[in-house]
């Protein structure tokens, strides 16, 4: 029988509010909750748009400097469209013999419902001047859910 070392790292639990609300909602539920009252919650938080193009629905996120080929994953898992990844800036200036060297990253993570219709063949992204775009095909049409089917009742 093997036995499993796990080690958990104390830090100030109440600055940690993002994180209960987390376990207790789910991952997605404290993006945008209670970011004011944390102050360790300083990270990219990217600006995104939700809009409805026809049937389709239609994610932006300015994600200007991030290289979305390395650092940028798309995924659709348990109903949800997830949209995370990791930005890094490093800037350097010499100036009278002294170099200035800045270094800018943080994580993120933006998370959006879909219908149970939509698969991760629906989802299309591409990334042009700074903003990624994600379409759902179909989101919005009325569709049966896949494996719904009325069941006769037989009277006697």
């Amino acid at each position: 029988m093997s036995s499993q070392k796990t080690m958990t790292l104390w830090d100030r639990p109440a600055f940690n509010l993002d994180r209960w609300v987390r376990d207790f909602f789910g991952p997605a539920a404290a993006d945008d909750w209670f970011k004011p009252l944390n102050p360790q919650s300083t990270g990219f938080h990217p600006a995104a748009e939700a809009i409805r193009d026809g049937d389709d629905a239609v994610v932006r996120l300015e994600l200007p400097g991030v290289d979305v080929d390395k650092d940028v994953t798309v995924v659709v898992r348990d109903g949800r469209l997830m949209i995370h990844g990791e930005r890094r800036d490093e800037h350097s200036s010499e100036e009278d013999g002294r170099t200035l060297r800045e270094v800018r990253y943080g994580a993120f993570r933006r998370s959006f419902a879909l219908p149970e219709h939509v698969t991760g063949d629906d989802v299309t992204a591409s990334y042009h001047a700074g903003v990624l775009t994600v379409r759902v095909r179909g989101a919005h049409e009325q569709r049966e859910v896949p494996g719904a089917q009325r069941i006769a009742i037989e009277s006697k």
